[in-house]
């Protein structure tokens, strides 16, 4: 099979520029370009012109401003259940599409053997076809089974710069073969951090298979620096997503010390300092033997995927509730872009503005303020460079405060980033106890012309609210307006019970401000107050 699928495509990507690109790179094609919005289709008369043009331009060259990814066809069929649907598409996109919320529905798609497929379960023709990848994942699931969240997670590892050459091999084949070997998809970040003295390399796989390609990464580097006479040590450095680092290190360190007494190895991680608005990644230095690091590494992923999986079950049943919270500038999660660190912008989508910002003030056990500001105030500057938003604590309200006050400031999704960071932090430095979840407070202020409108006729707004979100919400009676003319609403829960409470309160105030809007267009009288 020598069907080529081409991913990350841009919109504005017609037919013409991929005829350009394969003329200007002498890339053979037998067919039409099949462009559609985001992606594209194009035959081979050849294996050797796919392989050519898989590896000359996945992941290297750019077509209006996206980075494209290029790889066999997918030789298997899945399903999307239910109904009787058939869909090609490529496993990750399969996997990030189970258990997705449509229309208060989980989605759940699953393989369906391809009796036209080769009994090994080999593609007929193609080395980076589906099959090459591995066999389905079992825990994939059917009719009536549970929707698992699958590690979507590549293994993302530092190597340096002198030994990116051995790696690839004389015109690539070093690094055709691994792909072979080890059923994976690598990515050879050379142009990223010109003159760096390490450069990234992401590998596509199965747990197993990235174990694989990494191992014998090292074993090449080994050889090469005993061929050149390279006498420093070369430890192995995986680069993971500071979300996932905390529960990797563990209580008190913990889990860490597990896996160093486990493979024999001494493991260090950078500092939160490293850590900038668009490198979320922290370096885990693992050194020993090279079997020693080989098996440090199966243990250290496992965790990472452990943590994605598990935050990723979290987000599928929560956020589809939450309005008015743009996902896709979270960044809490890996992505599609080149590597697995995300994009941290906060910038909206084209054409939809700027959201607006928002204050927050958070409630915090007060002996908890040195976790949350950090050594010389590094937690908390990097907590804010992270999310995007402004954070500082209030002062103490008298010497006995039980509680403090952070003050958060940031549209939406800054807000739901730095928050989640801190019931996080809270959780991990043992506030609450193991089986206790992390309740707290937020505050957050309304005009109080639209309090009436938060409570609800006889407190019904309020109460479904309540009912909704599973957050306490209050708007204490008798309230003296501020000098801006605006009262305070307690909202109290879980972290996402928190969050949904106060995206659902902006969303009425959203439209009550769009109401005051049309009111003097119509020459209509402002609403009086409906407090209660």
């Amino acid at each position: 099979m020598n069907k080529l699928y081409i991913g990350n495509v841009s919109a504005e990507a017609s037919e013409e520029d991929f005829e350009t690109i394969f003329e200007q790179w002498k890339i053979p094609h037998s067919g039409p370009f099949l462009v559609k919005t985001g992606y594209a289709f194009v035959d081979c008369p050849d294996e050797k012109a796919a392989m050519k043009a898989i590896d000359v331009l996945s992941g290297k060259v750019e077509l209006h401003g996206k980075v494209l990814e290029v790889e066999h066809s997918v030789p298997k069929r899945q399903r999307v259940l239910p109904g009787d649907q058939h869909l090609f598409m490529l496993p990750s996109a399969m996997e990030k599409l189970n258990g997705y919320m449509m229309e208060n529905y989980a989605l759940k798609v699953s393989y369906i053997p391809d009796e036209t497929a080769a009994p090994d379960g080999s593609s007929a023709g193609g080395r980076r076809g589906f099959n090459a990848r591995g066999p389905p994942r079992s825990s994939s699931p059917g009719l009536g089974a549970r929707p698992k969240v699958q590690s979507d997670i590549p293994l993302r590892v530092l190597v340096p710069t002198q030994f990116v050459g051995a790696i690839i091999g004389k015109e690539g084949a070093t690094i055709r073969n691994i792909t072979k070997l080890t059923h994976s998809k690598i990515d050879i970040h050379r142009k990223e951090n010109a003159g760096a003295a390490e450069k990234p390399i992401t590998i596509h796989s199965t747990p197993e298979g990235c174990s694989n390609a990494c191992r014998t990464i090292m074993e090449i580097m080994q050889k090469e620096a005993l061929d050149t006479k390279f006498t420093e040590e070369i430890p192995l450095k995986i680069l993971a997503h500071n979300n996932f680092v905390g529960r990797l290190i563990g209580k008190e360190g913990r889990n860490l010390k597990k896996i160093e007494q486990d493979t024999g190895t001494k493991i260090t991680i950078s500092p939160l300092q490293d850590l900038t608005l668009y490198n979320p990644e922290r370096t885990i230095t693992v050194k020993g033997s090279i079997e020693a690091c080989s098996r440090a590494e199966e243990e250290v992923m496992k965790k990472i995927r452990e943590s994605y999986e598990s935050d990723m079950a979290a987000m599928n049943l929560q956020s589809n509730l939450i309005p008015g919270l743009n996902l896709n500038a979270l960044g809490l999660f890996p992505s599609g872009a080149p590597g697995m660190g995300p994009s941290m912008s906060n910038v909206p989508p084209p054409g939809q503005g700027h959201p607006e910002s928002e204050t927050v003030h958070l409630f915090i056990p007060a002996l908890a303020v040195g976790a949350i500001i950090g050594k010389q105030g590094q937690h908390i500057k990097q907590l804010s460079h992270f999310a995007g938003a402004s954070i500082k604590i209030a002062p103490a309200e008298g010497m006995d405060a039980k509680q403090r006050m952070v003050i958060i400031v940031g549209p939406p999704e800054a807000q739901f980033k730095a928050q989640c960071r801190i019931f996080g932090k809270l959780k991990e430095e043992n506030f609450f106890g193991p089986k206790e979840e992390v309740k707290l407070e937020a505050h957050i202020k309304v005009p109080s012309f639209a309090a009436g409108r938060v409570i609800g006729k006889g407190g019904k707004t309020v109460n479904e609210l309540q009912n909704l979100t599973c957050a306490e919400v209050v708007v204490p009676r008798d309230q003296t307006p501020d000098e801006n003319d605006q009262v305070i609403v307690k909202i109290s829960g879980h972290f996402f019970a928190c969050q949904l409470a106060q995206r659902k309160i902006q969303e009425i105030l959203a439209q009550v401000r769009r109401q005051q809007q049309a009111k003097p267009a119509s020459g209509a009288q402002p609403p009086l107050p409906r407090r209660k």
